[in-house]
Parts: C-alpha cells; structure tokens; sequence
C-alpha cells in the first residue's frame, strides 16, 4: 500500500509509476487525512509513503497523518520523496516521527523531480530542457526503487540526495521557513483571474474558496497547486512570483 501526498503533481507521478511497476495499490493523504478509517495490509505488503520535500523535510501533514494513521504494525516500511535538488534530512525527519509510533523506516529514496518552489528570491523554475531531462531520469530511477523494494532491501544508509549542508538546512533553517515563509496571507489573485476555480479544486486541502476572486483559508501547506494551475498567471505570493513562470506538466491535465 503507498500512501502518497502531492501538490503539483510530481509525487503523484511517482506514486502512481512505483504502484503499477510493484502491482500496488495508492491511497492519497489528502483524502484519507479526512476519514475516519482503518486500513488493512495483506500478509507481507509493503507500507510507502510518497511525498515532496517542503523546507528540507517531509510535510507536516504527512507527519500528522502519520502519527494518526489506523493500521496494524507493518513488517516493512519504507517512503520516497520528490524534491527539485536535494532532501537535505529528510529522510531522518520522517524517521523520528515513525519512532514515535515505535515503527523503522527500513528504506528511504529520494527522486529528483522539476523545481515547484519560486516564493524566494533565486528560486527559479527549470528550463523545459532540464525538466524534460528530470523526467526521462525519474522513470529510471522509479524502476531502481521498484526493484530494490521487490527485495525488501533494508538500508544501512538512505538512498536520498542530501545536498550540501543538510542538518543546517533541515533543523536550524526549517522552522524559519515554517515559522516566516509558509504561511497563505500572502497569497492574492490580480484582476486577471476570470473566478474558473481551477485553485479551488485544484488545492489537496481545500483550504481555496472562490467568491468572485479566490480566498484562501489557514490549512495551507504551501503545496503551490494554485498558483502554478491558474491557466490567466492571475494567482501570485506577494509581488515574489510577479516575473516568475509556471509548472502545470501534471496539473494542466487534470484541471481543464
């Protein structure tokens, strides 16, 4: 069972590609998140958690999810996450919070996927080339993980691209973004949004209401769906996006 989270698309790519390569079953956290229900693993199934690195680390959502998931003890557990460059630790974060539930990550995995966040200066989309290149690369590296996890490989080391400086990153930068970066009062649409909803629906939280122009409510986890789906460029963080491009490759498909 792979239990995945996605904003814009990229780790649902990925959760979708590594179901079908393992004969998998996915079930989306957004959805779940809001069910009160218990799963059941079949005898010797693999429990996965897909999601995309936020600030150097998994999401808290996922986190949260975790912590309250209904489902018997797994005997294997494993997660890949989907980032633009590097996870930084984030691996070792999605470790400390299956402890708590006195559970192991047995194997971790990380998939270089086109960049989504341009919220700061010198955050910049990949060129159409690169995120072209990142694809054809991703599915090679999927049928690597597929292969390792039909063997219930169980890692010394994690298999994630860290980059440099990871603990600076992940355990002293993280709450600063957290804290300053990731909150929705920035977010606003122009007089070029023409009120279509495709945010709205296009947002795993559902936190968009649109009443003539968008509105966003506080559960925003800074996923970035609405604004890289609004077909006008309507929806922007501040005056941080004005000048910067979109990545709807997933998105642009599914909200017509």
């Amino acid at each position: 069972m792979i239990f995945y989270f996605s904003g814009t698309g990229n780790s649902a790519w990925v959760a979708e590609r590594m179901a079908e390569a393992l004969q998998d079953r996915t079930v989306a956290i957004a959805e779940a998140s809001v069910q009160e229900r218990t799963y059941a693993l079949r005898a010797d199934e693999r429990l996965g958690f897909v999601f995309p690195v936020y600030a150097w680390g998994p999401p808290k959502l996922v986190q949260r999810f975790v912590l309250r998931l209904k489902i018997d003890k797994p005997s294997y557990i494993y997660c890949v996450c989907t980032c633009g460059d590097e996870a930084g630790r984030t691996a070792q974060l999605f470790e400390s919070t299956l402890r708590k539930r006195r559970w192991h990550c047995d194997a971790a995995f990380s998939v270089v996927m086109p960049e989504v966040y341009i919220c700061l200066p010198g955050f910049q989309l990949d060129s159409q080339e690169k995120e072209d290149r990142k694809i054809r690369n991703a599915v090679a590296r999927i049928g690597f993980i597929a292969e390792a996890l039909r063997r219930h490989v169980r890692q010394v080391r994690y298999q994630c691209h860290n980059g440099p400086l990871p603990f600076l990153k992940s355990y002293l930068i993280r709450p600063l973004f957290y804290r300053f970066l990731m909150s929705p009062r920035r977010f606003r649409a122009t007089d070029a949004c023409i009120a279509c909803r495709r945010c709205e629906r296009a947002c795993p939280l559902h936190n968009i209401r649109v009443t003539g122009k968008p509105v966003w409510g506080a559960t925003c986890t800074h996923c970035l769906a609405c604004y890289h789906v609004c077909p006008r460029h309507a929806i922007h963080y501040g005056n941080r996006t004005l000048r910067k491009g979109q990545y709807n490759r997933f998105l642009k498909e599914r909200f017509q």
